[in-house]
This record gives structure tokens, sequence and C-alpha cells, in this order.
């Protein structure tokens, strides 16, 4: 799994209001083949396309259509494209059976009457972690069911640690980690790296210090959010930060991490098989007043679009149920740096690898960027969240005034 492709899928495309406008069509329908375990051929969209049919991830798919007695048509799309197609094919009645779609998403597709609850196509989501499936939760009804999840935590370079004579076991709130940057400096290195770039992708590295103050995105001038807002202000001010965090997207941050000046860098599960190649750590981002952050979740999950001929759901639920099981999933989201979506299957994953450890625990604390039924409404309050975050650490405006702007220009919307 590249880089690159994961993260972007961590991301997704969030503000998507009017996407399907202007997309060609040309996409392969959910319409053929016959009806409920009749046989036949349906068919799948996935975000994955560097996974050819020669592929494990390909392989798993046929073999959960074969035992349900049919075929598969699969079709990998980039990310933003899945999302603009899947609504065009929605509004041309012309979607895929199955739809494998980046967490932000579902809620768009919900809101444009694309998928169906789980209560109509009988989909299980069985022992699914909460915080997980909270991002196909809307309305209190459940609209999908989660193939895994990545999420963020804290990175550290040993070496530069133990020369600076921190223990990152210690590291257990946001008191103990300054301590811990401001050894890091003290003894001649860089503190820490993270993204705090103008888009989507700065607001998903700011959420775990966020929600880690005690803040929550209904409010973003409250006191608990400007207390994060100053923690990363204060970083860039005392140069614990360098100010490329300022322009630094995930993968331009690592490649600082990488080389071995940082003590710790934000990022996510993706860059897990790289940093146990250079000997990095990792622990759970900590909240401001102790314990891990809640970090947000990425990952996606399996969908079942509307169909004209509503048979065909017991089906593809039959192919759903069967690549979501502990049997078929694990390895899936091991190739995918993933955490399962289930404890049994969390259970297994570490079993293998002992070293996910951290990873299960944060995945464990995480939460939807579109839980607490915020829907469609996140793009536009995460707009103004990285601008604030952005107008504080260039110094154009305070945290303070910064959070008091975006609070009523996402009040305003």
């Amino acid at each position: 799994m590249s880089t690159t492709i994961t993260r972007t899928r961590a991301l997704g495309a969030l503000a998507i209001g009017a996407v399907a406008v202007g997309v060609l069509a040309g996409c392969s329908g959910g319409g053929s083949g016959g009806s409920g375990d009749s046989g036949g051929s349906y068919t799948f969209w996935d975000p994955y396309p560097q996974y050819d049919a020669t592929s494990d991830w390909a392989k798993v798919i046929d073999k959960c259509a074969a035992d349900a007695g049919v075929t598969v048509e699969r079709t990998g799309f980039d990310t933003s494209d899945l999302t603009s197609k899947a609504l065009l094919a929605g509004q041309q009645g012309d979607s895929p059976d199955i739809l494998l779609i980046d967490n932000p998403a579902v809620s768009t597709l919900v809101e444009a009457g694309i998928v169906t609850a789980t209560d109509e196509n009988g989909l299980q989501v069985g022992d699914v972690a909460e915080n997980i499936l909270g991002a196909s939760v809307i309305d209190g009804k459940t609209y999908g069911v989660p193939i895994g999840a990545n999420t963020l935590a804290l990175y550290y370079n040993p070496t530069v640690l133990s020369a600076a004579g921190v223990d990152p076991s210690s590291i257990k709130d946001w008191s103990s980690l300054n301590s811990a940057i401001e050894k890091v400096v003290a003894s001649g290195k860089k503190g820490i790296t993270f993204s705090g770039i103008g888009t989507e992708e700065g607001s998903f590295q700011f959420l775990p210090w966020f929600w880690g103050a005690g803040a929550d995105l209904t409010q973003l001038d409250s006191s608990q959010a400007v207390s994060a807002v100053q923690l990363w202000t204060d970083w860039v001010k005392k140069g614990w930060a360098p100010n490329s965090v300022i322009n630094n997207t995930q993968t331009t941050s690592w490649q600082e991490f990488e080389t071995g000046d940082f003590g710790f860098a934000e990022n996510g599960t993706w860059q897990k098989a790289g940093a146990a190649k250079a000997g990095y750590q990792v622990i759970p981002i900590p909240s401001a007043k102790g314990g891990a952050a809640p970090a947000p979740t990425g990952g996606e999950f399996l969908t079942l679009p509307v169909q004209k001929d509503s048979a065909r759901y017991a089906t593809s639920a039959k192919i759903v149920e069967c690549l979501t099981s502990t049997a078929n999933v694990v390895g899936t989201d091991n190739t995918l740096n993933y955490i399962a979506a289930t404890p049994e299957a969390q259970k297994e994953q570490l079993a293998k690898d002992p070293s996910l450890e951290p990873w299960v625990e944060a995945v464990g604390a995480a939460k939807a960027r579109t839980g607490d039924n915020l829907g469609v409404k996140y793009p536009i309050i995460s707009e103004q969240l990285w601008t604030a975050v952005q107008n504080s650490l260039t110094g154009a405006q305070s945290p303070q005034d910064a959070l008091k702007a975006a609070q009523q220009a996402a009040s305003s919307k």
C-alpha cells in the first residue's frame, strides 16, 4: 500500500456538495445479472485502483462472491473520483451493488439518498467498535460496515530521546510532552513536526489536540479549543516545531522526521512499516490532562447503494459479511495498514504482531470526523478550523480571535 494512496483515503474528499456536476458517465452499473440468490453478476466499486485482478484483495472478493453463488465485476477508482462517480451513478439509477467508500463521504451519499440503511439491506454490524462505526450512523440509522480503520499517533526517534534523557513512557499528557520536547531541543535536536497545512489534512492532524483538550466541533471558540491552538502556536513560536509545519503535508512532515533530527512526529498507521525499518517507535497522542487523545478515524465503509431490484441486497450482504469476517478481514487490514474494526479481529492482529498495541489503543480512543451526527456539516466546520489554525500559526491572529472568527463563519453557513 503506497503512503500517498492510504493517506488520501484517510482524509477523503470532504467538500463534495456538488462534486457530481460535470463528471463523465460511462461507469458500469449494478443492474446486471439475476436477483437474490439466483446467480448472475454483481458490481463492486472500491478506492483501490492499485490492486489488479491478481491481487489478494481481488481474489478474496472473487472467493466471497463464489461462496454467495455469483460473480463480481470489480472496478477500482481513485478516492476523489469514486465519490463523484457514486453520486452521478446514484442520480442515474445505475449504482454498483456494493460500494466501498471513504468514511467521511458516507454522510454525503446518505443525504443524496444513494445508499441504503442496514435495517433495510441486511448488513450486519456485529461487534464493530462503536467509535469506528460512528462515521456511518446518521440520525440513528447505520449505513455501512467498516473494512478497518487507520488513525494518528506520535512517532518518536529512540536515539534522539535517549540522548536527551527522555523516557517516552513518561509522556502521559501535554505537560509531560512539552517537557520532553523541551529536553530534545535543549540537546541540540529538533522537537516535533506535524502537518498544519490549510487543507483537510491540517484539520485531520489538529483534531487529536482539539478533541484531546475537550473541545467540541460545534463550538470552535471554546476555551478548550483555544488551548489546543495555543499549544501548536507556542511550539512554533518557541522553535520547538519548524515554521515549515504551516505548509507541511503529512508526507513532507514525515520526510522531515526521516532526517533523524526530530524527537517526535505526528503521523498515521500508513507510516508504520517504514518507521519499523528505521527503528522509530510510537505512542498514542496524549490528551491535555492524560490518557490517549481521540484521533480521527480514516478508512472505508462497505455500503449497499439503492437498487431497483431490492432482492439483490441479500446476496450483496452475504459478500460483505464474507469480506468482513475475521478470517478474511485481518489479512486485508494488515495489507492496508489498518486496525481491524472488531475486538476479535484486533486480537488476531495483535497475536501476530504485538507491536500494533499502541495503534489498537489509538484506534480505540479515536472518533469519526462526521460523528456526533455532524454529517455533511463537517466539511464546513473543518474548513473554518484549519483556517483558524493557519491564522494563529502565521501570527495573523491570536488563537482566541482566529477561533472566534471561525465559529462565526461556521455558524453562518
